[in-house]
């Protein structure tokens, strides 16, 4: 039996076809190699023991090379098996990924966003709701990621606020969303000690913003220790818990100040650049991305400053 098929050639310009075994050659040996075992390779496709074996012979045979060995009542990879394992592997599991994508965005057009987890937990998943009954046929995929290392993981916008450590190409095609205001905010209790005793709440990887906001305010709020967190949710709870004053986002404390939690004695500012949203290098956005980005121009814009 003859696994691959001669190219026929009709010209010098007669693109070749493709020299690949079977497909069902190919899964048989996978599943066997994943498994261990002719039987439990069977049980997973389906086949018969026979059927599995029959691949797995004649793809040996073609080859020219054992792919496997007798251990004990199972079987293990050759030298040559466990190579070539490898390389079918990594083949089979980018089919996979590739096939789940296409699933996914035959059931609906979607959008891929990464953004800080405070930004999602505290913004954007709450108002996720009023953008789906706008918008039912878009649905947003949302991927984490952090100040330290902002990176699009395949997503198609990343939303953030401070593109200091970006490249220069990305800044140039950030698409502005919203204006930003910071402010110090701490428990009333807190607030009544003198600056001198208050302590500061600095993120770990976004330490300027301390530095912009003395240089808007020339407000020294807390000159006591430093406390440093790596993510902003730890910096808002750590300014519940009265360690300290935290400088936040507003958007991101609003529950917060209309219950009293927290208070901001001198006010919130507007920080440069505001948030906005790094389209991914080297490929269009979707159409539904500008949906998406008016969407979040408008719902932002609610939030008064």
């Amino acid at each position: 039996m003859q696994f691959f098929c001669p190219c026929v050639s009709f010209s010098d310009e007669l693109i070749a076809m493709r020299q690949l075994p079977p497909l069902a050659a190919l899964r048989a040996f996978e599943a066997i190699a994943r498994t261990g075992s002719v039987t439990r390779a069977a049980e997973e496709l389906c086949r018969s023991h026979g059927a599995i074996s029959r691949h797995l012979r004649l793809l040996q045979e073609h080859a020219g090379a054992a792919l496997f060995e007798k251990e004990g009542t199972g079987l293990r990879l050759t030298e040559a098996g466990a190579a070539f394992h490898a390389s079918v592997r990594t083949a089979f599991d980018q089919l996979e990924a590739a096939y789940a994508q296409l699933a996914r965005d035959a059931q609906a057009p979607g959008l891929h966003v990464a953004c800080s987890a405070t930004f999602a937990m505290r913004w954007l998943v709450p108002q996720l709701a009023v953008f789906y009954r706008s918008h039912p046929h878009i649905r947003i995929r949302l991927s984490m990621t952090s100040a330290r290392e902002m990176r699009h993981e395949g997503a198609d916008l990343i939303i953030a606020w401070d593109l200091s450590t970006y490249a220069e190409a990305d800044r140039r095609r950030a698409i502005e969303l919203a204006p930003v205001h910071f402010g110090a905010v701490c428990t009333p209790a807190y607030a009544r000690r003198r600056p001198a005793n208050r302590a500061r709440i600095a993120h770990e990887y976004t330490a300027s913003a301390w530095n912009q906001w003395e240089a808007l305010t020339g407000q020294p709020v807390a000159l006591g220790e430093t406390l440093a967190f790596p993510h902003t949710h730890l910096c808002i709870e750590a300014a519940l818990s009265g360690l300290g004053v935290a400088l936040v986002e507003q958007r991101l404390i609003a529950r917060e100040l209309k219950e009293g939690l927290l208070v901001a004695p001198h006010g919130f500012v507007p920080f440069e650049g505001g948030l906005r949203a790094v389209p991914a290098a080297g490929r269009a956005l979707p159409a539904q991305a500008g949906v998406f980005i008016e969407w979040m121009r408008g719902a932002l814009a609610a939030v008064p400053a």
